[in-house]
């Protein structure tokens, strides 16, 4: 078979049974606050930057 081809036989049942405890707790590492940027360049600044980038 190809790369890409796809064969429903091969898919077999794929119901997973796991405990509540097996799963990852997604606010386990939540975190609050704010992030602020400080931008010392102009917009023109960071447009002529931009074309010097794309023309490397």
């Amino acid at each position: 078979m190809g790369f890409g081809s796809y064969d429903e036989s091969e898919q077999g049942d794929q119901d997973v049974d796991f405990d509540e405890e097996d799963g990852v707790q997604t606010t386990e590492n939540a975190h609050e606050g704010e992030v602020n940027f400080e931008f010392t360049a102009s917009n023109d600044e960071l447009l002529d930057r931009l074309e010097d980038i794309k023309g490397e």
